[in-house]
């Protein structure tokens, strides 16, 4: 199996499943606890604390772990506009943003929120220029995501963060950087950001496991009520295996400082092979190293797809939770319909192979030259 559908998820790393066996097995104890297991295990959650706060340029304190990406956007839209709504009823997003971000923002609006949605420019990603245009006096968040999950699309979040206090916003600025964690070089300092969500299994850890930057002085309300752990921010005993496992994945990654230059050289190098054999190919966006999104017009994508699973590779066209809709990304690109239609999306991890890459290549050509064109 040639495996290139990381976007979606990753394969688990050795380190992060050795970290969550032991958990399981001799750190068991429930962190809360008084007596010796509990006490070794508070042990371990303090120093995965540390090591994902590290990761972000965070402060341990200001770093709390959650369920994973869905829960974390859902918890800095609602808190925020909870924590914020004396100051505005005023949100501003992207028309490409992650389903957990767009069902929620949907929802605050449900509830008497004015919501701008803006539209992305020509390489997917949203203009800080077009956020400024949008604040009001009354805005309360700004959520955008770092990279798009679909195109690889890097939005400047350092801009958007200049243009928000640049205005004199109150606005607080929440980043949906699951995608680009451990891919993309930042801090939270760097970005800019009062929030900033992150996943673990984007990054070879289990699923179900995610962490949550707040920027201290944030007093966000917590979504989940219970008995107060993470510093009553989010309730509910800590998942201690994920934690741990979550924090292998990160030292893992680190250790690997030469991960992102390799995927973007086999991204470059899969992009000038299939435009050498397919010049009617198209590119769709892209800038984050691992994501490559491309077009084979008058072909569909799930007769793309099928036909490289086929040979077992696995690709996808486009988020793993949109289940067969047309892509709302690539429509508020503007793309058009045949474009759409034949993308497929191909997302590379630290333990991709330049054969792995000349596999998809020799697939996608072969696609080309059997498959029935529409157009």
């Amino acid at each position: 199996m040639i495996y290139l559908d990381n976007a979606a998820t990753t394969p688990v790393c050795p380190e992060a499943v050795q970290a969550a066996t032991e958990a399981m097995t001799k750190g068991f104890g429930n962190p809360s606890s008084t007596h010796g297991p509990g006490r070794a295990a508070r042990e371990m959650l303090k120093a995965a604390r540390q090591t994902v706060a590290a990761s972000l340029g965070a402060r341990p304190e200001e770093v709390f772990f959650t369920s994973g990406g869905s829960e974390g956007d859902n918890w800095a839209i609602r808190g925020a506009c909870r924590l914020m709504r004396h100051k505005g009823r005023h949100i501003i997003t992207g028309l490409t943003e992650h389903d957990a971000v767009r069902r929620t923002v949907d929802y605050m609006q449900s509830l008497g929120y004015e919501v701008t949605r803006l539209a992305p420019g020509p390489d997917g990603a949203v203009s800080a220029e077009a956020v400024a245009s949008a604040l009001r006096p009354d805005t309360a968040l700004v959520s955008l995501m770092l990279v798009n999950n679909e195109t690889g699309a890097v939005t400047d979040i350092p801009a958007v963060a200049r243009a928000v206090k640049e205005a004199g916003s109150p606005a607080l600025l929440h980043v949906d950087a699951i995608q680009g964690y451990m891919k993309l070089p930042f801090t939270v300092k760097s970005l800019g950001a009062d929030i900033v969500t992150v996943s673990g299994h984007k990054i070879h850890a289990p699923k179900g496991v995610g962490a949550q930057y707040v920027r201290a002085g944030v007093k966000l309300p917590p979504l989940i009520q219970g008995g107060g752990q993470e510093n009553g921010f989010r309730s509910g005993t800590e998942n201690m295996p994920g934690v741990c496992a979550l924090a292998a994945a990160v030292r893992a990654c680190r250790a690997d400082a030469d991960a992102a230059s390799r995927m973007a050289a086999l991204r470059r190098h899969a992009v000038d092979a299939l435009f050498a054999a397919l010049p009617d190919m198209t590119v769709i966006g892209g800038g984050a190293p691992h994501i490559l999104c491309l077009s084979l017009p008058g072909y569909r994508s799930e007769v793309l797809l099928n036909y490289l699973d086929g040979m077992g590779i696995c690709v996808s066209k486009g988020s793993a939770c949109k289940r067969g809709a047309r892509s709302h990304v690539l429509e508020a690109m503007g793309l058009p319909a045949p474009v759409i239609d034949g993308a497929v999306r191909v997302s590379l991890s630290r333990f991709t192979t330049q054969e792995d890459i000349d596999a998809l290549c020799q697939g996608l050509i072969r696609a080309h030259d059997s498959l029935y064109r529409s157009l």
